[in-house]
């Protein structure tokens, strides 16, 4: 029997781990329950889920996300972004804009995040009461936005007005992610602007500098396209990074090992993706054709989605795997998925994040939880609705 995964059932949301994981054991694919939604896959087996993640019979399209009413339609044509495009045109976006997301840019970029980093550490302590901070708001929401700024070059005078928009986007769908919307892709067609005038050292001046050998480029609009795409999967960072905190002061010989040896951070942070990576389920895919899973049916038109959460956590491919193991070695997490849709900013939130941890920690070294976490109740995402630390 195929089993059901409710993702209205509170105990799903705040346990989706266990939730996963019984049905992984049973069947390599099961059925998510949403209202609204006609069939919805989820492979839960690691070896499936790879294979579902590069099967051309699966294909993402606008139809896998979401989008808030209200959005001006001057707007729409900027949120198409390549994570919505399969095939050729996929392929000719990610070529162009490869270059500035390779692991060598992103170490090069190492010396301005811990510059940022470092800042808002410097700030911590000002919003502390009691000695009590909350750091999703003061320091793992705001810190990608303030990347993101420094990556498309956005002037320091508008960087507070950035986090806003940052802090909209994190919230999820709603009236003022919908209302943020707007005034990101303003400011992006600024930045597009700014760097066609006089590319800079950022990474819109890197596209806008780039010419293909066939003489192709992106578009303004392509530009201001990538920009609000950098926005929304910016977002990642946020969750992991509180995610990962909690989990550090949790196991408290992982935390030594590291700050033994700052050689195991990158490992450390792959380790991190594994165990609680934010994003619990990849896009969506829909079947072109009926495709088998397992001997399940997946037939044409449906949606299936890969679940990192059951399958980052398989014992067929990982040993041990309810264990969180800073050392450990074994095959890649699905955290930033794979295949043609694999994580375009991955190197860039691996180094960025690896920077945040190991400077948070290095600041304060008797950091500790305040209260037991609260989760917000979201069945996409793994997420922490506050992070009170003592400092």
């Amino acid at each position: 029997m195929t089993p059901e995964i409710d993702l209205t059932d509170m105990k799903v949301l705040t346990d989706p781990f266990t939730a996963y994981d019984q049905a992984r054991e049973v069947s390599a694919v099961a059925k998510l329950v949403i209202p609204g939604f006609g069939p919805f896959w989820a492979v839960t087996r690691y070896a499936e889920a790879r294979a579902m993640l590069t099967d051309p019979r699966f294909e993402v399209n606008s139809g896998s996300f979401l989008r808030p009413p209200g959005i001006p339609e001057h707007c729409l044509a900027y949120l198409e972004t390549m994570s919505e495009k399969d095939g050729p045109e996929h392929l000719r976006l990610r070529r162009l804009v490869a270059p500035a997301f390779t692991p060598k840019r992103a170490a090069q970029l190492r010396p301005r995040l811990e510059a940022i980093t470092g800042e808002l550490l410097d700030e911590l302590p000002q919003h502390a009461e009691d000695g009590v901070v909350d750091l999703v708001p003061h320091f793992a929401r705001p810190l990608p936005i303030d990347v993101i700024c420094e990556l498309v070059g956005i002037p320091g005078t508008d960087r507070p007005r950035w986090r806003e928009y940052g802090a909209a986007v994190a919230s999820g769908m709603g009236p003022d992610f919908a209302g943020a919307i707007p005034a990101i892709i303003e400011g992006a067609k600024e930045a597009v602007a700014r760097s066609r005038a006089e590319p800079g050292d950022d990474l819109v001046g890197d596209l806008v500098r780039a010419q293909a050998e066939d003489g192709d480029r992106l578009t303004d609009t392509e530009l201001v396209t990538l920009v609000w795409h950098l926005v929304l999967g910016g977002q990642t960072p946020v969750n992991l990074i509180a995610n990962a905190v909690e989990v550090l002061l949790r196991h408290p010989d992982q935390l030594d090992l590291l700050r033994a040896d700052a050689g195991l951070w990158p490992g450390a942070v792959e380790e991190l993706m594994r165990w609680c990576s934010p994003q619990l389920l990849t896009t969506p895919r829909f079947a072109r054709e009926d495709v088998e899973i397992d001997g399940e049916l997946i037939r044409k038109g449906e949606r299936v989605t890969a679940a990192m959460v059951a399958a980052d956590r398989d014992p067929r491919a990982f040993a041990g795997p309810d264990r969180f193991d800073v050392t450990r070695s074994g095959p890649p997490q699905l955290g930033f998925s794979h295949g043609p849709h694999f994580c375009l900013g991955a190197s860039i939130s691996r180094v960025q994040t690896e920077v945040a941890l190991s400077s948070l920690f290095a600041r304060f070294p008797d950091l500790a939880l305040a209260e037991d976490v609260p989760r917000a109740p979201d069945g996409g995402t793994w997420r922490p609705a506050r992070l009170l630390l003592t400092l």
